[in-house]
């Protein structure tokens, strides 16, 4: 699986991609349309991988011991 900071790398790729296809044709083109369509899978797989990580971030504090101080 792929580390969060990759998907990141990736998506902003297809933005630049995106971008230059745009200033070359000067309109919306059908690589434009499977450059967004690749940003949107993108965007789902990076939101799954968040919530993961988020997720294992909860288990992780749940386990934390709990410190009582008695008076």
């Amino acid at each position: 699986m792929q580390t969060l900071e990759n998907l990141y790398k990736q998506k902003r790729s297809l933005e630049l991609d995106w971008e230059q296809e745009h200033r070359k044709s000067g309109r919306y083109t059908l690589d434009m349309v499977r450059i967004d369509h690749a940003v949107r899978e993108l965007i789902s797989d990076i939101k799954a991988k968040e919530a993961t990580l988020a997720t294992l971030q909860n288990k992780i504090d749940d386990a934390a011991p709990e410190v009582s101080v008695a008076t």
